[in-house]
Parts: C-alpha cells; sequence; structure tokens
C-alpha cells in the first residue's frame, strides 16, 4: 500500500460535490490499461472514497450511490481516475518528471549506439540534446512507452541506433551460480565444458557490451568473451 506522503489526490467533481481518492500516482496508468494487474489495496493509500481526503470527511452511502449508482469501491475508484483528475502539486510534479526524465535518459544511454562510431551516447549527451529540444516526460505514462517518443523527437539531433550483439562467454564452474544470476534473461545457448568452464551466449543491445562484460568480469576475474559475428 502506498503511503500516505507519497499518495497524491485523484477528483472527481460531480453533482456539485468533491469526491476524492488518495492513489499511487507510479500506478495509475497500469491500473486504468489493465486494473486487473494491480491490487487495490497497492493503488490506494486507504480504501475509501472522500469528500476531501486530506480533511477526513466522507460521503454518505447515498450519496455514493446517486453519483456512482454503487458503494462499490472498485466502480468508485474506476469513474474517479477514467473521469477525473490527478491533483499534483507543484513539487510533486516536478519530482515525478525529473525521475521519469532521469530513467528515460539512462535507458536510452544503456541501449543505443552512435552507428558511425559504435559506441554508446553518454548519459549528458542525451540528456543536453533533451534540453535543446524542451522535451519533457508526462508524469503519469509509463517510462517504457514515452522512451519511443523520447527516441523519436532525438533522432533528428544525434544518430541512434538500436542494434543487438552476441557475446560468446566462458567463466569457470566455480562461478557459475554468481554469473548465472546475472545473465540467465539473456542467455541464448549454453554448454558445460570437459574442464569444468561454463560457456554461454547471450544476445544484447549494442550499447549495453562495456556494462555487461564488467558484470560478468566483477563474478570471475578469469572471464574469457568473444563476440560473435
Amino acid at each position: 500500500m502506498v503511503s500516505l506522503d507519497d499518495a497524491v489526490v485523484a477528483r472527481l467533481e460531480k453533482g456539485g460535490k468533491r469526491y476524492e481518492i488518495l492513489v499511487d500516482p507510479e500506478l495509475v496508468e497500469q491500473w486504468k490499461s489493465d486494473a486487473k494487474s494491480v491490487p487495490m489495496d497497492h493503488l490506494l493509500a486507504t480504501e475509501e472514497v472522500w469528500h476531501d481526503a486530506r480533511g477526513g470527511e466522507r460521503p454518505t452511502e447515498e450519496k455514493l450511490v446517486s453519483t456512482f449508482g454503487t458503494t462499490e469501491l472498485i466502480e468508485c475508484v474506476s469513474k474517479i481516475l477514467h473521469e477525473g483528475d490527478i491533483q499534483l502539486t507543484t513539487i510533486q510534479r516536478r519530482q515525478m518528471i525529473a525521475d521519469k526524465r532521469a530513467q528515460i535518459i539512462s535507458e536510452i544511454s544503456r541501449t543505443a549506439i552512435d552507428p558511425r562510431t559504435k559506441a554508446p551516447h553518454p548519459v549528458t549527451r542525451v540528456e543536453l540534446a533533451l534540453d535543446e529540444l524542451r522535451w519533457n516526460p508526462d508524469p503519469f505514462l509509463s517510462v517504457e512507452r514515452q522512451i519511443k517518443e523520447a527516441i523519436k523527437v532525438l533522432r533528428p539531433v544525434i544518430p541512434l541506433s538500436f542494434q543487438t550483439i552476441k557475446l560468446a562467454f566462458r567463466v569457470s564452474g566455480s562461478a557459475y551460480g554468481a554469473v548465472h544470476r546475472e545473465v540467465r534473461s539473456d542467455v541464448i545457448k549454453e554448454e558445460w565444458l570437459e574442464n569444468g568452464d561454463w560457456a554461454f551466449v547471450v544476445e544484447i543491445p549494442a550499447g549495453m557490451k562495456g556494462e555487461y562484460l564488467s558484470k560478468v568480469a566483477k563474478r570471475d576475474s578469469n572471464t574469457v568473451v568473444k563476440e560473435l559475428n
């Protein structure tokens, strides 16, 4: 459950009355897209509908029925989130935009390369380009959805390529557990060698090559790696 300190007010004005719920702003879009994927006690700070959430004023059951046609919480929440507005303070809005912007910039820097040099774009380069374009994310839309928009506006300013590469690794058998935890989601082929070493191939965004090599080498200093054509 989101804390009261981190929750924001979602508000619907109807019939001369105000109806409010306290929600986790990071989960609103996901809930609106697929309500079943977000438990109500994760979405809401308090499982109640209010006239004034901060002041503690509640509507009567009669008011809920006349406005929403029901007293069922999920139906009231759905109507408020689909027809109402999210009330953010200036500080909350700035912080949400800054957090999402940083995540988007980090992801583009990690996964994209400059096709001319085959090197990743530094975070600062992506950040300065977005500053020049005066682009900022929507505080309520997911990072994944807005990465595509950021890439679209960046492409005329900086060259971006999202190629993938295959890397073949050989690590000592004793390092298998530690390395496997780091790479298992990317492994497309693996085998145990006669000497007890573990060999595996991963396919990753080209921009992540340096980060990936460092990650595996930290788990086994005797790592051998080769980029496959």
